[in-house]
């Protein structure tokens, strides 16, 4: 019990009519591939029975061509991508996860992080509960299922439950005829739906996967929100809404989400545009170009241009096949595959000086790197520009940073980190200006500002970095 924190993409799909409904999932876990790498699962419902396939691995070394073709056809199904922190990398933990009870059946896909975990599962654990995995993703399961026991419908359950849950979860459900979507009523984490042209709805953590499924986009689950898809159509609940300030996560935006994602209403690409553009006024610098880091630093660098006027110019080329360092297993494996990842262009590079604009620094360690890259392809001067504040606070909502000790700006000043990572000069995005990404203060960074819109809690590890399957921070 020591930490249950993952990053995740959930998907689901409803159709009035059977087909091949394995397939639609996986085209949508590929689209949210980005939000997990190390486990995927798919679960179809096949007029009321369970088929389910799990396992370590990215979602087309999961699902070969052959494991889907063995998929029955069904009507409803549930996906979900994992990056695991703490809860360990082995099957056990992979989801959706799957309860069989008197009342039927449930599969479950999660997104986010409870900051009750502990209680609810020490409570769990104390009635007699067996838990088989250590996310917090279980919890969530054995609480609804408890209250399923109890009312009529799992909506029902569903509602109850969320009395008991605090902190970030965005759900997708599936029971024997309906799919369920819930969000918190924070809003920590998005979730969204849309509808095929032949009628199938779609629900997805992001926006992307309703577009690789053909699906057009509905509207985002509201936080509190639940929605419930059955033969009658879609239904709206919404006795959680409006409880709680919204906090969407503001680092959704930063970078965990795909930039032709919209989330909230708001463009993911625009919202990094506009952060470039107030790196450029708050931190200009002469130079002779500027260049993104692959992949969620090329916007706001093209942001950082425009406003600028330096050239924007393509420095780094970015290996497709290698996954994200920030959600890289191991640590050794993650210093290893920068230069794999990462090959710089020495014509845009050499005897210029860079702008090189990436979108966080937490350890230190990749951006060291990087910029060493910069300047073994010639560059006279590399100017770091980071399109968020500096990390200087424990996450307990998902986002696999809560260790003071090993974040760069808790320990260094802005001149230590500048000489540590080999920059001539360094500058984050001013957090007085973080509103100006979204055009609203409804947002959570208290990794930035440490203002916590929910009780810290008190159970929870802060050494995740400590061991060699936490230690996943992506800088």
């Amino acid at each position: 019990m020591s930490s249950l924190h993952e990053e995740c993409g959930v998907f689901g799909v409803y159709s009035k009519t059977a087909y091949p409904i394995g397939r639609t999932v996986y085209y949508g876990l590929y689209a949210l591939q980005h939000r997990g790498q190390e486990s995927s699962g798919i679960v179809v419902n096949d007029d009321g029975v369970f088929y389910s396939y799990k396992d370590i691995g990215l979602v087309n070394e999961v699902f070969s061509k052959d494991t889907l073709a063995k998929m029955p056809p069904g009507n409803i199904a549930v996906g979900h991508v994992r990056y695991g922190t703490t809860g360990g990398t082995n099957r056990s933990n992979c989801q959706p996860i799957e309860v069989n009870h008197m009342k039927g059946q449930l599969a479950l896909a999660h997104n986010g992080n409870l900051c009750n975990a502990f209680e609810l599962r020490s409570g769990l654990e104390l009635g007699g509960a067996i838990f088989h995995a250590t996310s917090d993703s279980e919890v969530i399961a054995y609480i609804i299922t408890q209250e399923r026991l109890k009312v009529h419908s799992i909506e029902e359950a569903v509602s109850n439950a969320m009395y008991k849950l605090d902190g970030a979860y965005s759900l997708v459900m599936m029971s024997a005829t309906k799919l369920l979507a819930a969000r918190d009523p924070y809003g920590f984490r998005p979730l969204c739906y849309g509808i095929t042209k032949d009628g199938t709805y779609i629900v997805s953590s992001e926006s992307c996967g309703l577009s690789a499924t053909g699906a057009k986009f509905i509207r985002d689950v509201e936080p509190g929100e639940i929605i419930v898809i059955d033969a009658d159509g879609v239904h709206s609940f919404t006795e959680h809404c409006g409880k709680k300030p919204r906090h969407a996560c503001i680092f959704e935006y930063i970078y965990f989400a795909r930039p032709d994602s919209v989330i909230d209403g708001i463009s993911v690409h625009s919202s990094r545009m506009r952060a470039g553009a107030l790196l450029a006024k708050a931190h200009p610098v002469e130079a002779d170009v500027v260049v993104g880091v692959p992949d969620s630093g090329l916007d706001a660098a093209l942001g950082y241009s425009i406003a600028s006027g330096i050239p924007y110019g393509i420095g780094l080329i970015k290996n497709k096949y290698i996954g994200r360092t920030f959600i890289s297993p191991e640590q050794e494996d993650r210093v290893d595959k920068i230069r794999i990842k990462l090959n710089p262009i020495r014509e845009t590079i050499e005897g210029k000086r860079v702008v090189l604009v990436d979108d966080s620094i937490v350890r230190g360690n990749t951006s060291k790197q990087i910029v060493n890259l910069i300047r073994e392809a010639g560059a006279k001067e590399v100017h770091m520009r980071i399109s968020s504040p500096p990390f200087l606070n424990p996450c307990y909502y998902g986002t696999d940073i809560d260790s003071k000790e090993n974040l760069i700006a808790c320990q260094h000043t802005l001149e230590e980190t500048t000489k540590i990572i080999g920059a001539d000069t360094l500058g984050y995005l001013p957090l007085d200006e973080l509103h100006e990404l979204i055009g609203s203060y409804d947002y959570c960074s208290a990794c930035f500002d440490g203002k916590y819109p929910t009780p810290i809690p008190v159970n929870t590890s802060k050494s995740r970095f400590e061991t060699k399957l936490s230690d996943r921070v992506k800088k």
